[in-house]
């Protein structure tokens, strides 16, 4: 897809937002793993971010979220692809502009408490059923403890839209 192909900025974020969706609704039948599925759907906006820029990215999770909202069951994942997984790809880019890490792991974590604060508190007997009992009981260790597999996911995250440039980016162009 050629940069300057107006049908392509738009037809390509609403496949990868039909993806998304498609993802979403199989974290929300799938048994167990529901945040390791849903997260792996944030991986489509910013597949659209990369290859056709940050307004295609909002694009795509702003359309998979709604349609999530409407058709997928469990509410629960769709919250954590609406106000978290799904819109943390163009939070990404934008703080990584920015080209100061302290800043930006300060700006991203802001944003993954804010975010989780919103899912712990409208979710709060989901997340809670969801969690060992160890971390169900402190609410500052489930911070903690969050605030760490945030990092890590981060870096996988990076790790991923690099392999998608290398690869799947490379294909496509």
């Amino acid at each position: 897809m050629r940069r300057n192909n107006a049908a392509g900025k738009v037809a390509y974020p609403a496949i990868l937002s039909a993806l998304a969706l498609i993802i979403v609704y199989a974290g929300s039948i799938a048994p167990t793993g529901n945040w390791g599925i849903v997260a792996a759907a944030g991986l489509l906006p910013a597949a659209a971010v990369v290859s056709v820029g940050l307004k295609a990215g909002f694009l795509c999770w702003a359309a998979a979220a709604i349609l999530a909202f409407l058709l997928v069951p469990d509410k629960f994942c769709v919250l954590l692809f609406g106000v978290l997984f799904g819109l943390y790809p163009m939070v990404k880019s934008l703080v990584e502009q920015l080209r100061k890490k302290p800043l930006e792991y300060v700006l991203k974590l802001a944003f993954f408490n804010a975010a989780f604060t919103v899912v712990y508190l409208t979710m709060t007997a989901a997340v809670a059923a969801s969690l060992p009992q160890v971390l169900g009981s402190s609410v500052w260790g489930l911070y903690l403890a969050a605030n760490v597999v945030f990092l890590l996911y981060d870096y996988g995250f990076s790790r991923l839209i690099a392999l998608y440039i290398a690869r799947v980016q490379r294909a496509i162009h």
